[in-house]
């Protein structure tokens, strides 16, 4: 015989993946690459729960925050879309290129 489970169990049982995405990004900082295996889905559906998120903020206290990608061999982290992943660093060209991490505050 099974228990039952507790309210919170519940609680994120019946919610959406987007409030279960924002629910995790008020508690840790990830990646949409992060955030699509975290909930089983592609990095395009994780970033456009994202920007949904960001629009669904704007009418509370919080907002969504973003760290820009950064080149991991030479730092640059002026990407014209901090949002979205570049291929290549502009600066160097290199491929080593860090994703962008969103949290929520």
């Amino acid at each position: 015989m099974s228990e039952p489970r507790p309210d919170s169990d519940m609680r994120e049982g019946s919610a959406t993946t987007r409030e279960r995405m924002t629910d995790h990004l008020r508690s840790e900082a990830l990646s949409a690459g992060a955030l699509a295996n975290e909930f089983d889905v592609t990095t395009a559906a994780a970033l456009d729960h994202v920007r949904h998120i960001a629009q669904s903020l704007e009418a509370t206290d919080e907002q969504l925050l973003v760290a820009p990608p950064e080149c991991r061999d030479c730092g640059f982290d002026d990407f014209d879309d901090p949002a979205n992943r570049p291929s290549r660093c502009p600066e160097c060209k290199s491929e080593s290129v860090e994703e962008p991490s969103f949290t929520v505050a």
